[in-house]
């Protein structure tokens, strides 16, 4: 996608209240008065005069802002936002990309920009245009409902390589993964109801290791931040969907605890209906094998001894019980559970 990046103008006044009225924008750029109005992005105009309009280079019409404000010597904060009308169409990475270059050619050392846990648009906008994720800022910007919100950090500097950013945990190919019957796809915010209903089974919570939180926000806000997570390359999150009709079915989570090992783990849960149809042993080669062909080098899953089903799972999609991890899970009221080990290796070249 080409821009141009622009100073505003006032006959800019009507799109810009049209973009900053969309709901996402208001999200995620708490201190924008809502309703926006006209007189509102005229205000703006005057009082940010070095943002720029991002624009369609052939009819001039405003996709975006870009802007940046010295934070201290050599140090800018970014800012951005795109318009409904304009959104997946790369307009915020080319933006960012040709504004970064221009800052730096101006002599800035630093330029860092942060995102909204929740915000995986934004954040993919970050690592498309170079930026280097550093850490969470916690409790550092208002929400617009009052309340304090952690931000990702992510930041460049003159001498980093063009974007994208590495990253260890790539897209799924396509989007999705699939063998005809089940679908994988990466959990989304909307996907927070079904995810709350399941994991709030008692024989679902029982088995889980880090429990889930009694409150179905909760579980719908961590559905929304696990892009986040993805990018960060912590964990990689999916629905496990019907091929045929694309009903809910599961979730299943590939772990990258061990980057420096290329060591992956696995972790499932099916809702009850879908047992017994050998998705969740389906799934679990999908992602092995999708594990393998991005690096890693051995896959490892851990059961309760007695969850005999997960087990049988696991060997189903080719994995080794490799033995018994003594007190290795916590267990419910502060006791600790066994944990039977079972790992799967990537195939020897051929």
């Amino acid at each position: 996608m080409t821009v141009t990046l622009r100073p505003f103008r006032d006959d800019d006044a009507d799109a810009v209240a049209e973009a900053c009225g969309d709901p996402a924008i208001a999200r995620f750029l708490p201190f924008l008065p809502q309703p926006y109005t006209r007189d509102d992005a005229l205000a703006f105009f005057r009082h940010r005069p070095d943002d720029l309009a991002v624009v369609d280079p052939g009819t001039d019409r405003v996709l975006g802002s870009i802007g940046s404000t010295l934070r201290r010597e050599g140090v800018a904060e970014v800012g951005y936002w795109v318009a409904p009308w304009a959104r997946r169409q790369g307009v915020a990475s080319a933006a960012l990309n040709q504004f970064a270059t221009r800052l730096f050619e101006q002599g800035l050392e630093r330029l860092y920009l942060t995102t909204a846990l929740t915000n995986g648009a934004s954040q993919r906008v970050a690592v498309a245009g170079g930026f280097i994720r550093e850490g969470i800022a916690r409790g550092s910007t208002r929400s617009r409902d009052g309340g304090r919100q952690d931000m990702v950090v992510w930041a460049r500097l003159p001498g980093d390589p063009p974007g994208p950013s590495a990253r260890a945990l790539p897209d799924l190919p396509g989007g999705s993964l699939t063998d005809g019957v089940v679908t994988l796809r990466p959990i989304l915010e909307e996907d927070g109801p079904s995810t709350y209903q399941m994991r709030s089974l008692p024989d679902v919570s029982g088995r889980s290791v880090v429990g889930t939180p009694m409150d179905p926000a909760v579980v719908t806000r961590q559905c929304a931040e696990s892009v986040s997570k993805w990018l960060a390359g912590q964990r990689a999150e999916m629905t496990i969907r019907s091929a045929a009709d694309g009903t809910y079915l599961g979730e299943i989570m590939l772990y990258y605890a061990e980057p420096f090992l290329r060591e992956a783990m696995l972790g499932y849960s099916l809702t009850p209906q879908a047992r017994g149809n050998g998705y969740a042993s389906r799934a679990a080669r999908l992602v092995t094998d999708w594990g393998f062909e991005i690096g890693m080098s051995r896959m490892i899953a851990g059961t309760a001894p007695d969850n005999i089903a997960s087990q049988r799972v696991l060997e189903a999609a080719g994995y080794h019980r490799e033995g018994l991890q003594r007190s290795r899970l916590p267990g419910p009221d502060g006791t600790r559970i066994d944990n039977v080990q079972f790992a799967k290796l990537r195939p020897a070249a051929t």
